[in-house]
């Protein structure tokens, strides 16, 4: 369910009560254990923690490198947690602590789906929203985009 409210505040009232009062806990747990350099705006419909432009202006689609986001869909509610999910290690520490916790894990490519907010294990978030800088955030970004050997370019680049 895409939103076309263009602040927080208005994504949020937007929202039932039960949904925004879980989703405004993701977000302070989220803001709690933000990063330095990433901002907190809306963006692709969803609340949507990132790294702006001026920090680093050379992503793939001209669009702000997505580190989290917060979004209600027509089922679930889902935290986005695109630092995990770029790493097959981080994404396995992460898993199996998720786990560790009794909560049952309904993930997707690059979210944690979750129904009510005592399905999710708050603590586990915020440690994963902690769990890296913009730096490294960054150079994973690179490390992911950079064309391998062997790999041929894509047309017009």
């Amino acid at each position: 369910m895409r939103s076309d409210a263009s602040t927080v505040e208005a994504y949020l009232s937007e929202l039932p009560p039960e949904r925004r009062q879980a989703l405004e806990t993701v977000r302070q747990t989220i803001l709690a254990n933000l990063p330095a350099g990433i901002e907190e705006v809306m963006n692709w419909g969803m609340i949507t923690y990132q790294v702006p432009l001026e920090r680093y202006p050379d992503t793939y689609n001209g669009q702000p490198l997505m580190y989290a986001a917060l979004a209600s869909q027509k089922h679930h509610m889902a935290v986005y947690l695109t630092g995990i999910y770029a790493s097959v290690e981080a994404r396995r520490k992460f898993e199996s602590a998720y786990k560790a916790t009794g909560k049952r894990l309904d993930a997707g490519k690059s979210c944690v789906r979750f129904r009510k907010l005592d399905d999710l294990p708050l603590d586990l978030i915020g440690t994963s929203i902690a769990s890296e800088n913009v730096e490294s955030f960054i150079a994973r970004y690179e490390q992911a985009t950079s064309p391998r050997k062997g790999r041929k370019k894509a047309k017009g680049t």
